[in-house]
This record gives structure tokens, C-alpha cells and sequence, in this order.
């Protein structure tokens, strides 16, 4: 008997990969200097290289001004939060689509840096949000229409103003402002779009979900988003399903060089999120494991069960 044709289109299939913590410095970029651009993604690359959209939070800005990478991975001395203009290589590697700005240290070498910064993902094409060239250019969505999905991206940072420089006239970070967010949430959502909402919030070490988060990750959902994501985990967090959204609360390091401050801050998750038809209708969990300062591969079935079981039981299902 022949088997019923599918009914699922290609066409009408949109790959969103989220991704954590990017900061091309120390020993992340010593091993980038001494090995090349873009051996961080030895192992990762096509799996990155294959989204429709690939989202990266980098959180430090681009600037000429930034000192070769001279850094004691064993003690974490010299870490110098900028990266040189030349590793701008490995995310154009990657396949880049957008770029978000809601990091703490994207004020970190001032104005001029962060200006130079958004310069270059211009000339390449790559859309930004949760920060910009100041609070209005920052509070715009990154929009996407792709196989007939309209997906936008929002953001912010909700940690203390000082991280968040956008203003009238300064560039920045965006800080949190629940009002103001839920409206743009709802003025995408008006025009179609299927909003995803990303944070850069409270940094802690365990798998559990922080009760601080819960009710900023909550209003985003409650706003509209259909998924919510927490950009700023050095290790990965749990996630829960509410009223229809998926809440992550932290996916962990992509490019960042903590593999020695603990065994938690080896592992990660990039999220696959599947549209399709003007849905969104799943997520795939892909598992990372840092092998030194800069590169990571895909976990071992053993590691892979270890990390999900862990990160399962942490959110209480």
C-alpha cells in the first residue's frame, strides 16, 4: 500500500537558531589569534550555517582601538572587553542575520565604539535590536519575512540603567521598560508578526529558573510573544511552557572563555525554533560542550542525556 503524500511544504518552513552569550575576548580570542578566525566553529558551523535566521548576542563592541588579545587563560588576568575588528570574521562565517545589542558591556569603550559597531553590521546587512544608535533606533524591531513567516525581534536589558546607555541623543543598550516594550510587542503582533523577545537580565549559576526573572519573562509572554529568551546565562538554564510560550531562561555560552570556572558553564543549548505557516510549532534543543577557550562540539549522547535530565528535573516536569 503507498504510503499518504505529506503534507508538509518546504516552502512554507522558517529555522530560527537562538544562541547565547557572545563576547569575542580573552582567552576566546587569544585562541582565535593563535588558530584562526573561525576555529571557535570547527565543529558547530553548518549546524549555525543552516538556520534561515540566525540570531547572536554579542555583547561587546567592535572598535580599532582594541589591544591584541595578551591574556593569562589560567588566572583570567588582562580580560579586556572589546574585540578587534577583524573577528567580526567568525560571525560572518556563521551566516549572521541578526545581531542583538542588549549586553552589558556593549557601552563598555564609549560611543565611538559602539557607533563603529553598528556601522559594521550595516555594510554586512545585519539587522539589530535592544540597542542602537539611540533609544528610538534601539526600541526598533528586527523584522523578517521568510517563506511567508513574518518574525520580529524585540529586547532589552533589565538590569540596572547604568548597562543601559541609549537615550536621545547616546547610543546603546535599551533598558527595560515593561509599557513601552508590551506596546511594540503589540504593534508587530498588529502587523503580523510573530513576536520573539530576548533579554539580557540577572546573571546566576544554577539550572533552576530565578524567581527574579519569572515575572519579566512572564509579562513578555502576557504581551505577546511566543517565545521568550534570556540572553545573558553563563550556563544554561531551565525553561517552562506559559500560556502557549516557550520561556528559556537561559541558553549559556556560545563564544565566551569560562570553560575552567565551572563544569555548568561547559554546557550549552542553541534553540531551534521551528515556524511554519504563520505558526510557531516547536523547538529543537541542540547541546554544546566547550573543548577549551574558544571552541565547542556537539555533546555525546551521554553528555546530551545528562545535561536535558538535569535541566528537565530543574524546571520541575
Amino acid at each position: 500500500m503507498p504510503l499518504p503524500a505529506s503534507n508538509r511544504s518546504a516552502e512554507k518552513l522558517t529555522t530560527v537558531v537562538l544562541t547565547g552569550v557572545t563576547a569575542l575576548v580573552g582567552g576566546t580570542a587569544s585562541m582565535m589569534e593563535r588558530n584562526g578566525m573561525t576555529y571557535p566553529v570547527i565543529d558547530i558551523g553548518d549546524m549555525l550555517r543552516d538556520a534561515d535566521i540566525l540570531h547572536i548576542s554579542n555583547e561587546v563592541p567592535f572598535t580599532a582601538t582594541c589591544p591584541k588579545a595578551a591574556y593569562n587563560m589560567e588566572n583570567r588576568a588582562n580580560l579586556i572587553l572589546c574585540s578587534r575588528p577583524e573577528y567580526i570574521q567568525l560571525l560572518e562565517a556563521i551566516g549572521t542575520d541578526v545581531v542583538e545589542l542588549t549586553g552589558d558591556h556593549f557601552r563598555d569603550w564609549g560611543p565611538e565604539a559602539m557607533t563603529m559597531t553598528l556601522d559594521m553590521y550595516a555594510e554586512r546587512g545585519w539587522q539589530y535590536y535592544g540597542g542602537g544608535r539611540n533609544l528610538a533606533d534601539g526600541m526598533q524591531p528586527a523584522l523578517f519575512i521568510h517563506n511567508g513567516n513574518r518574525i520580529a525581534f524585540l529586547g532589552c536589558n533589565a538590569k540596572p540603567r547604568g548597562y543601559s546607555t541609549a537615550s536621545d541623543t547616546n547610543p546603546g543598550a535599551v533598558h527595560c521598560d515593561p509599557d513601552a516594550m508590551a506596546v511594540a510587542i503589540r504593534d508587530v503582533m498588529d502587523e503580523g508578526y510573530l513576536p520573539i523577545f530576548t533579554f539580557q537580565h540577572l546573571e546566576y549559576y544554577s539550572y533552576k529558573r530565578n524567581l527574579n526573572l519569572v515575572d519579566d519573562f512572564q509579562w513578555a509572554a502576557d504581551a505577546g510573544a511566543v517565545i521568550v529568551s534570556g540572553s545573558q546565562a553563563h550556563q544554561p538554564h531551565a525553561f517552562e511552557f506559559y500560556k502557549g510560550s516557550l520561556l528559556h531562561y537561559g541558553l549559556g555560552n556560545l563564544f565566551f572563555d569560562q570553560i575552567k570556572e565551572s563544569f555548568p558553564q561547559r554546557q550549552a543549548f542553541i534553540d531551534r525554533h521551528i515556524f511554519y505557516d504563520g505558526r510557531y510549532i516547536s523547538t529543537e534543543l541542540e547541546t554544546i560542550m566547550f573543548v577549551d577557550y574558544a571552541r565547542t562540539r556537539f555533546m555525546t549522547e551521554d553528555e546530551r542525556n545528562d545535561l536535558l535530565q538535569t535541566v528537565f528535573a530543574a524546571g520541575g516536569w
